[in-house]
């Protein structure tokens, strides 16, 4: 889905016009831009977390000559889905997700956790 069609569809919804809708989606993404620019973060509940995660400086190639480089440390936007948005896209990742955390969480009910096997020393 392009910008242009997300605008139509919240328009329609909303029922309000796609040129005011087009300023409100506008408005919200300079919101984000300008928060990540001053090393904020902006958490949408459910939905997912932006936040500018620093990269640290590194070694590389130039893949045309082959030399080593090193390409300097930057900041990059980045973008963590919530819960609620994980389990729209993937229902039954999130299940078995929360199965899995509450099966490692606790033993099971009258077992005693496996005790680790001694070694010799020789």
């Amino acid at each position: 889905m392009k910008k242009s069609e997300f605008i139509a569809e919240v328009a329609k919804r909303v029922g309000v016009s796609q040129a005011k809708t087009g300023e409100m989606v506008n408005m919200m993404l300079d919101v984000i831009m300008e928060a990540l620019k001053a090393d904020d973060k902006v958490t949408l509940t459910g939905f997912g977390t932006f936040e500018a995660r620093q990269r640290a400086a590194r070694k590389g190639r130039d893949i045309r000559t082959k030399a080593a480089i090193t390409i300097p440390a930057s900041k990059r936007p980045v973008f963590t889905a919530g819960a609620v948005l994980k389990e729209a896209v993937h229902p039954k990742a999130a299940a078995s997700v929360a199965a899995n955390v509450t099966k490692t969480a606790k033993p099971a009910a009258g077992k005693a956790p496996k005790a680790a096997k001694a070694t010799k020393a020789k």
